[in-house]
Parts: C-alpha cells; sequence; structure tokens
C-alpha cells in the first residue's frame, strides 16, 4: 500500500508539467481511489487472484493493455510479474525502476551510513528516461476534501485540532510499543481530538482499547470506506504513524506526518513525501548500531525489537505539539 500511495506526488507533478499526457496505472482495485483527484490518470485494475493470476492471466492482461493503445511502459514495481507482462508488451518503449539493491544492502549490512536517493526521486527517474523531466521539490497537493454525512456521524463535534494516530505496522520491529504509545495517546488527547487508524482483528482490539480509554479518542477502523478514511485524512493537522502506508497515505494529500522508525530507517529513501528530517523519529543508533537491520523491518537482532523504544513518549508528544 505505501508503495502505491508513494507513486501519487509523482504522477501529480508529472501531470501538472505535462498536461497533455494520458496515464494508466495498472494496480490493485482496492488503490484507485489513491489516484482519485489525478484527472489525466486512469486505473486499470489487476485481479492477481483469479482472472489475471499465473502467466495465463498476465497474457490475458497484456490484451487488455494493449488495447488501450499504449505508447510507452513505465514500469515502478521491477518484480518478476511485472517483468513478465512486460515480456508480452514487448516493442513498447519501457523503462523500469533501479532499486538500488547493492546500495541498500550496503547500507543494512553496515558498510555504509548516508542518505540514499529517495523512492520518490526513483519513481521519477523512471519518467525522466522515458523523456519526462519532472520536479518534485516544489509539490502541489489536494484541497481539504468536504466530509459526508458517515464521516460526520462517526467523528461527532469537536473544537481541538486533529491528530491521527497509526500505531501499527507490518513486522514487530517497525512498531512502537503500544504502551509507550498509550501514554503518547493520554497526554495528546487531553488537548487534541485523537483518530486511530488500523485494521484486522488484533489490532481492532487493541485500538477498541486505547480508544476506550480516554477522552478525545476515536478508533475509525472498520468505520470508514478507504475514499472516506482519504476524505477524513486529508483534514487532519497532523498525522503520527510508524513507517507503514498511512504515512505515505496523509503524505501524498500534503498532510504533515511524523513517523517513529524501528530497525528501518530513512535513509533507505522510503520517508513519506516532503517531510522535514527533524519530522523522522529514529531509535538511539549508540544502544541499536545494527539499524537498518533490513530494509522492510522483517529482519532484525534478537532485541532489536525494542529499538524504538528508545525514543521516550515525551519527545513524539513534544514533537507532535512544536508542529501544531
Amino acid at each position: 500500500m505505501g508503495d502505491v500511495a508513494m507513486t501519487v506526488p509523482v504522477l501529480r507533478a508529472l501531470t501538472q508539467a505535462y498536461p497533455e499526457l494520458k496515464i494508466t496505472v495498472l494496480t490493485r482495485g482496492f488503490f484507485a481511489p489513491f489516484f482519485r483527484d489525478l484527472k489525466q490518470v486512469e486505473v486499470l485494475s489487476a485481479d492477481l487472484k483469479n482472472k489475471h493470476k499465473g502467466i495465463l492471466g498476465l497474457y490475458k492482461l497484456s490484451k487488455e493493455i494493449k488495447a488501450l493503445h499504449i505508447d510507452a511502459v513505465a514500469d515502478l514495481h521491477n518484480v518478476l510479474r511485472s517483468n513478465i507482462l512486460k515480456l508480452f508488451l514487448i516493442g513498447k518503449p519501457c523503462k523500469q525502476i533501479n532499486k538500488g539493491r547493492p546500495e541498500k544492502k550496503a547500507l543494512t549490512t553496515g558498510k555504509i551510513f548516508h542518505q540514499l536517493k529517495t523512492t520518490h526521486q526513483r519513481y521519477a527517474d523512471v519518467f525522466q528516461n522515458l523523456g519526462f523531466k519532472i520536479d518534485l521539490s516544489n509539490p502541489n497537493f489536494p484541497e481539504k476534501s468536504t466530509l459526508n454525512k458517515n464521516c460526520k456521524a462517526v467523528l461527532g463535534t469537536f473544537k481541538q485540532k486533529q491528530i491521527g494516530i497509526a500505531p501499527f505496522a507490518a513486522h514487530e520491529g517497525k512498531m512502537y510499543p503500544l504502551a509507550l504509545m498509550k501514554e503518547v495517546i493520554q497526554a495528546l488527547s487531553k488537548d487534541y481530538k485523537v483518530y486511530l487508524f488500523g485494521g484486522g482483528k488484533k489490532e481492532m482490539d487493541a485500538l477498541n482499547n486505547m480508544a476506550n480509554s480516554f477522552e478525545n479518542v476515536t478508533n475509525l477502523a472498520g468505520k470508514l470506506t478507504l475514499n472516506e478514511e482519504l476524505d477524513l485524512i486529508s483534514n487532519l493537522d497532523v498525522m503520527l504513524s510508524m513507517d507503514s502506508g498511512n504515512a505515505h497515505i496523509a503524505a501524498m494529500l500534503g498532510v504533515k506526518v511524523i513517523t517513529i522508525w524501528g530497525v528501518t530507517h530513512p535513509y533507505a529513501g522510503f520517508a513519506p513525501f516532503n517531510q522535514p528530517f527533524d519530522y523522522l523519529l529514529t531509535p538511539d543508533r549508540a544502544k541499536f548500531p545494527k539499524i537498518p537491520t533490513s530494509i522492510y523491518g522483517n529482519k532484525f537482532p534478537e532485541g532489536y525489537e525494542k529499538a524504538a523504544a528508545t525514543i521516550t513518549p515525551s519527545v513524539v508528544v513534544n514533537t507532535l505539539k512544536s508542529i501544531l
């Protein structure tokens, strides 16, 4: 999800620089709302579990793509499935992302420790290689969305500033300890309205527990459609997230994003779009010198799952308050 969300500000810059372009984004249908405000962009849904499953399914998908009379292919994924699909589209100009695997391996093995090219810029490079140079340094964002009746009913009335918090991530090593997050929520809920984001049964129980523990805290998990969540997020004053998809969704909408990092690190290039470096809260590397231990947070030495705990709740709260 985060990878898809990161394409949005790049495509916005591309379409603004080249208004004559028509772009078709091939992605899972669930993600189509991400591109809703990009007038030159349409979404072709990939049904990878049924219609487009396997090599035969990718062949069928290639025929659907050819029917669109495309002029070129920008492969922003560069995985086995997209490479097979490109074989069926042979004859069309094609450029693919350079993921920088050698330098990322050097970063996670401790051979280097410095900022690598961002994923957003790697996406932009693909379009430049197709002849479309774009500048990401002065971005524009969509206006705040108007909330529908369902959103307003779920949110209730409030006068405070609004904070979104997404406390979960795909891997344990990327998460802030829930006990510490609860301290953060308790402190923030005294002065601000807090909305919690997440999904899944286990996450839902934890979110409900935190929401029921304090005033001014609402758990939104399972209560809104994706379109409605995007509407709400666009109206937030700030989002607090792990290194996860919600951070990139908020950033693509122009919302300020504070991220908490565990065994991953912003130097790998996956920081949310257009966020200052002091919005990126990272662990104490004097205590956990092997960070980043992996790019995706799925590999780490014993004990490193506690790395994010070196970021104290007071640091998190004070950073948020300084923005608000």
